[in-house]
């Protein structure tokens, strides 16, 4: 098992994971995070700090396209370590549906 980033994420891209992760697992696009299956330990200590519900264990429905998303983008992407101030709109995307679709930048 690992943790997955999902589309609750996009356009709000708080940090608070990132600040508890002890190995450093999550990497930074344009408007999201994503973590890298391969170095998560499955601590789970990053899940509850989430407070969009953005991450999830990859044994959760639905979560294959997730583990897909977050292993393809963490390994362009580069790593963050350190909580960062969350977008200045961040609030008005916190409950909005299909975000992927809509939102989502590859930050290629």
């Amino acid at each position: 098992m690992t943790y997955i980033v999902n589309d609750n994420c996009i356009k709000c891209k708080l940090t608070d994971c990132v600040d508890v992760c002890p190995v450093d697992c999550f990497y930074e696009g344009k408007n999201m995070l994503v973590i890298k299956p391969d170095e998560c330990i499955d601590c789970g200590v990053c899940e509850p700090e989430c407070p969009v519900d953005a991450i999830k264990a990859d044994t959760e429905s639905g979560s294959e396209q997730w583990l897909e998303i977050n292993k393809k983008y963490s390994e362009i992407w580069p790593n963050i370590s350190e909580k960062k101030d969350p977008p200045t709109d961040h609030e008005k995307f916190k409950n909005e549906q299909n975000k992927y679709e809509k939102y989502f930048k590859e930050n290629l």
